[in-house]
């Protein structure tokens, strides 16, 4: 398995676009996805934690191998 990794909020909001992701709103520095009934928070920083990254994913239903291939 690949390792997570270090991203900033825009790449990963890119990525989650190009997933099919739609930016519904923004409510101070959190950015708030959505594609279909799969919603997502991404907060709005230069570096997103891992372990922010790996619950975004599995929030998201986003595998780490088709978000991999998006960046």
């Amino acid at each position: 398995m690949p390792r997570l990794p270090v991203l900033s909020a825009p790449k990963l909001i890119k990525a989650l676009a190009r997933l099919g992701f739609v930016i519904v709103r923004q409510r101070g520095s959190h950015v708030f996805l959505q594609r279909g009934t799969d919603t997502t928070v991404v907060p709005f920083q230069d570096e997103i934690k891992k372990s922010t990254l790996k619950r975004r994913l599995k929030q998201s239903n986003v595998t780490l191998e088709q978000l991999l291939d998006e960046l």
